[in-house]
């Protein structure tokens, strides 16, 4: 059996956590293929390695003194080298940053220092061969991430290895350069190293115990997640919810890979497992509510609008030409809401405004803003009657109007919208009706 181990930031942040840490790694010797973060915060209010990279690059792209900041994150290296008892040094290491800093050679390299530098310390600590991801993860001259050739390249560099450390985060074009994924990109490497050696099972070990089924924010102590369907990820992700980065999924789910979320901190605990499909009946309807506000509303009404031919066309295209995206399109005979982001459209509001006048000519046009999105996903509400009814019951008891009800044809999820003042209320009254009391 084989297993890929990413570890997040707040995981790798302190000698002691990587001693967490080299201890999940040492207790099951199929966890052959490690994945490290950057050191993140060790204690509230404290600075994550990424962010001081990024300050000190700043300063160096600004010409000011840059060296005694690098000092202070070489001393955190050193904190850590410390704590383990290594016989490593990086000091040569932190020499060519110095220099490649004074040569500004780019922000991305800068930033990717945080998990190339931990990566060597945890192939130092376990006794695995450290591969550095510039030579692994591929990225065409235009930055696009070059899929295919990275899966040969990683596959090919870890064949016969015992065990390995691939730092997360980033990687490099043809000509060395260094390109990075978006914050929180370490889990779409591990998903990648899982992928090119064919992996039994991905684990990523985080400060949480899986997924939640509310915002812990919101709803004080929801419960968790013990299995869920990538699809129903999908749709939680990009509501809001964020444990995991949303394009860590496709690598693993195209080559039928679990993954399972698991915090470093409760390593007995099982965490949530992530999977293509499954039997195993979920323990609530639902499997996770989530959402997300800042958004904009624009209804659009004119009488016989369903017999004129290419009316939803025309309106989507009036958007488009002011590069604004649709999140949802609830319609009703003569009329039709078009939800955005609200930051996107106001600068574009009277072009937009202009433009529905002039090509669709309609009888009214009404805008209404600060509005929520709130997704409800299960894969157990399209065996169960009256969901939507729980839906409308629950946020009636609270007193909360509903703006929007959205429900896509695979049953899903469900989405409503509600104004921003009742955002946290109704996932609140949401989560009362469907796992508290569960009527």
């Amino acid at each position: 059996m084989k297993k890929v181990v990413k570890f997040g930031g707040s995981s790798l942040a302190s000698a002691e956590q990587f001693k967490k840490a080299g201890s999940i790694i040492r207790a099951d010797e199929s966890r052959r293929f490690v994945v490290p973060s950057a050191p993140g915060k060790r204690f509230s209010g404290d600075t994550k390695v990424t962010d001081m990279l990024y300050s000190c690059y700043g300063a160096a792209i600004k010409e000011k003194k840059f060296t005694d900041s690098l000092a202070v994150i070489h001393e955190r290296y050193k904190e850590i080298i410390s704590g383990l008892g290594l016989a490593l040094s990086l000091d040569k290491d932190f020499e060519i940053i110095r220099e490649n800093f004074g040569k500004k050679i780019g922000r991305d390299y800068a930033a990717s220092r945080g998990e190339y530098l931990n990566g060597k310390i945890m192939a130092s600590y376990l006794g695995f061969d450290f591969i550095d991801a510039a030579e692994v993860v591929r990225f065409d001259e235009d930055g696009s991430f070059l899929g295919d050739v990275t899966n040969e390249l990683l596959a090919a560099r870890l064949e016969g290895t015992k065990g390995a450390v691939v730092p997360g985060f980033y990687g490099a074009k043809d000509s060395g350069k260094i390109v990075t994924f978006s914050r929180g990109g370490s889990d779409i490497t591990g998903s990648l190293v899982a992928l090119a050696v064919g992996a039994d099972l991905y684990e990523n070990w985080t400060d949480v115990s899986g997924f939640l089924i509310a915002d812990p924010r919101i709803v004080k102590n929801p419960k968790s997640i013990e299995t869920i369907t990538y699809r129903e990820l999908r749709e939680l992700s990009y509501m809001g919810a964020s444990v995991l980065h949303e394009d860590a999924i496709f690598p693993v789910r195209k080559a039928g890979i679990p993954i399972n979320i698991r915090n470093t901190n409760a390593p007995e605990d099982k965490g949530t497992l992530i999977v293509e499909g499954t039997c195993r009946q979920p323990k609530y309807t639902i499997t996770g509510i989530a959402g997300t506000d800042g958004f904009a509303a624009v209804t659009i009404e004119k009488a016989m609008m369903n017999s004129e031919i290419g009316f939803c066309r025309k309106a989507l295209h009036i958007f488009e030409e002011n590069n604004i995206s649709i999140e949802h399109m609830p319609s009703g005979i003569d009329t039709m809401t078009i939800f955005v982001h609200k930051d996107e459209f106001e600068e574009k509001e009277q072009r937009v405004l202009a433009g529905i006048h002039k090509v669709l000519q309609p009888d009214h046009i009404e805008l209404e803003s600060d509005l929520a999105l709130i997704a409800i996903v299960g894969r157990g509400m399209k065996a169960t009657r009256g969901t939507a009814g729980r839906i409308f019951s629950a946020l009636a008891h609270a007193h909360i109007n509903v703006k929007m009800i959205d429900q896509g044809s695979s049953e899903l999820n469900i989405i409503v919208g509600v104004r921003h003042d009742d955002f946290k209320n109704a996932i609140r009254a949401l989560y009362e009706i469907f796992v508290v009391t569960q009527i």
